[in-house]
């Protein structure tokens, strides 16, 4: 089976992950910071596509 690892950093996920909703999808990170930075850069790029 497969390691599941955080979508902003890759590091294996813990009983402390959770999963955060981009884009409509659901998306499991290990931690805070890594939530703040895949919301960042969701916010971004969908920015730069409206521009």
């Amino acid at each position: 089976m497969a390691e599941k690892t955080c979508a902003a950093c890759d590091c294996p996920l813990d009983e402390n992950s959770f999963q955060i909703k981009i884009g409509g999808k659901a998306v499991e990170v290990c931690c805070d910071e890594c939530a703040v930075k895949l919301k960042e850069a969701y916010a971004s790029a969908t920015a730069s596509d409206q521009g």
